[in-house]
């Protein structure tokens, strides 16, 4: 194995799981608890990746309290339903468990709190290969993607890890644009939900799991 990369980083939502139809599901019915008109699936999906904080606020006009009401009445529902309602992408757990053997440190870089985050990933049983599980934190002071970053290479670094030469695995621009703030060079993953000009910046391109794995273990 011939890797230039001491350590990663891997977004979760559209690089290790399609959780579209969990976290779509559960904002519909927000919207309809909050008497807002329901946006459209695809209006929705604009809404997988970033900090919902965000989300609400810029896609759908709210202030800043009526975002955090409407991620308190969105957290639960999630939680106990939409959590479970996603899919390891093909060839992903194989993936992670290549980059846990080799001994390459490999942290979560989420903008999903740790609680859900963790929640799938036991569920589909990943937990094991990470040295370190990092999301947005349960009160959103942490969530974005740059502040993820840094606390991921945070704790990498607390535990001895090599943190020199990360590389950062995403498939959206907040990945990209999140990593870059601390130096970090990212790696866009083709299946998830970014576009192809949220590309714009990184070092590589992968269409399947098996073109990843090439770009960080050789």
């Amino acid at each position: 194995m011939t890797t230039p990369w001491s350590c990663f980083l891997f977004d979760l939502d559209g690089t290790i799981i399609d959780s579209a139809p969990g976290i779509t599901a559960s904002l519909a019915w927000t919207f309809e608890r909050l008497g807002r008109p329901v946006p459209s699936q695809a209006e929705l999906l604009a809404y997988v990746g970033p900090p919902l904080l965000d989300s609400f606020r810029d896609l759908a006009g709210m202030t800043v309290d009526e975002s955090h009401h409407a991620l308190d009445v969105y957290r639960p529902h999630y939680l106990q339903t939409g959590v479970f309602n996603s899919t390891v992408y093909p060839g992903v757990a194989s993936l992670l468990k290549r980059i846990h053997e080799s001994g390459i440190p490999i942290s979560l870089a989420t903008s999903k709190p740790e609680l859900p985050a963790t929640t799938a990933l036991d569920f589909y049983g990943l937990a094991h290969y990470f040295t370190v599980i990092t999301g947005a934190s349960e009160d959103e002071v942490r969530s974005r993607k740059a502040d993820v970053v840094e606390e991921a290479l945070r704790r990498l670094v607390a535990l001895g890890a090599d943190t020199s030469t990360p590389v950062m695995v995403g498939d959206r621009e907040h990945d990209v644009h999140g990593a870059a703030e601390h130096g970090v060079p990212a790696i866009f993953v083709e299946w998830g939900y970014g576009t192809d000009a949220e590309q714009v910046g990184t070092i590589g391109v992968a269409a399947t799991a098996e073109e990843l794995g090439t770009l960080l273990l050789g």
